[in-house]
């Protein structure tokens, strides 16, 4: 999606203005877009793609996914959450997947961050060593 500087500062306002006390408020993304189709600014359609997109990936920033082979014990699951809300802040999500497709370890994802400890990514790196 191509937007213009115009468009592209405007739907940067927007989500600097959807936050408070740090954190997003879906009633004021509500208003925020409701006041913008109702002005109609120049562009607004594309706006509301950029706004929505920005949008999408805050809350990615703020997702964790955690997979792993097996269950987790819940103290490893409390451990690693501390570790995680340390880092990204104590508004962070999370979602705990099993994926036997793993074999071992696990993957964290967090917006665009990635540890990988998993035995099939530590088996395919191998065969690309070999």
């Amino acid at each position: 999606m191509k937007i213009n500087k115009e468009t592209r500062q405007l739907s940067k306002q927007l989500l600097r203005a959807s936050f408070v006390d740090g954190q997003l408020d879906s009633g004021r993304i509500a208003s925020l877009v409701k006041s913008l189709i109702e002005k109609k600014p120049r562009n607004y359609i594309k706006v509301l793609e950029s706004y929505k997109r920005l949008l999408r990936l805050e809350l990615e920033k703020r997702t964790a996914t955690i997979e792993s082979a097996t269950e987790l014990a819940p103290q490893a699951e409390a451990d690693l959450l501390a570790n995680l809300k340390r880092k990204y802040g104590s508004d962070l999500a999370t979602r705990f997947v099993v994926n036997k497709d793993l074999l071992g370890g696990m993957r964290i994802r967090v917006g665009s961050d990635v540890w990988d400890s998993s035995v099939r990514n530590r088996l395919h790196r191998l065969q690309q060593q070999l």
